[in-house]
């Protein structure tokens, strides 16, 4: 190939029609899912690849499931944050990182594993909460937020509420539970932006999958960055196939 080749003549068109409009942008909000810290080899629970000794996820994130067998699921837990704590941010991390520092820039993430954090991500809205921190179970009034723990392992196999000593749970949205409506609220909020900017997400879980129709309608340039075919590449500006850890550093090349 000719050194001499401008670089954006053998890049995806569509990234470059997304890099104009991100680079005009005034107010950018990216939402992230799964596929953003699949490069970082953070298990994405899904298919035959998602079973932990023969359970599937949608058996043991549950409050029904840790109110059965609070051992069980924490012992899955312990596995997670084991594996998750072996995680670095990867590239795809570190660009979203650096935008979000820029004025007008939100970040809402439905990931748990704090690598957007890690990476040093600024204005984050963690819609399903965080792997590394714990809630009393019992909801007792002397401890009413989650605190932070991120020793692997944890010394106890069923930690305990420091305040009650009651049995503390992982806080993070289990299936069945509603989302915190701080964050809900602060994530519609965003969706008042110039680009929505969905990444990695399986536009499946909902009330997130939802969050770039409302932009869009809006008045938003929305745009998809996803390994496959999603239910929103139909409905966005632009749907780009492709890893986010090799694509976001191309839009950033661009801006």
């Amino acid at each position: 190939m000719d050194r001499s080749t401008d670089r954006s003549s053998i890049i995806d068109p569509s990234i470059g029609v997304l890099a104009a409009r991100i680079r005009a942008a005034e107010r950018l909000t990216i939402l992230t899912g799964a596929g953003v810290s699949a490069a970082s080899g953070v298990p994405t629970f899904r298919g035959a690849d998602g079973l932990w000794r023969q359970h599937r996820p949608e058996d043991l994130a549950t409050p029904e499931a840790f109110e059965r067998d609070p051992r069980l699921v924490w012992e899955w837990y312990a596995w997670r944050r084991e594996k998750i704590a072996a995680c670095r941010p990867n590239a795809a991390h570190d660009v979203i990182a650096a935008w979000s520092r820029r004025p007008g820039c939100r970040v809402v993430t439905q990931n748990v594993d704090d690598l957007h954090v890690r990476a040093g991500t600024s204005a984050l809205v963690r819609l399903h909460g965080s792997i590394w921190e714990l809630s009393c179970w019992n909801r007792c009034a002397a401890q009413p937020t989650p605190w932070r723990d991120e020793r692997v392992p944890l010394p106890d196999g069923v930690p305990g509420c420091p305040q009650c000593g009651g049995l503390a749970r992982p806080a993070v949205v289990w299936f069945g539970e509603p989302l915190r409506a701080a964050d809900v609220d602060a994530a519609l909020e965003a969706t008042a932006c110039d680009v929505f900017l969905t990444v990695g997400t399986s536009a499946v879980v909902y009330p997130a999958a939802g969050l770039v129709h409302d932009a869009r309608r809006r008045g938003a340039f929305t745009a998809e960055i996803n390994l496959e075919t999603t239910p929103a590449s139909s409905a966005v500006d632009v749907a780009i196939h492709g890893g986010a850890e090799a694509v976001l550093p191309q839009l950033a090349e661009l801006l």
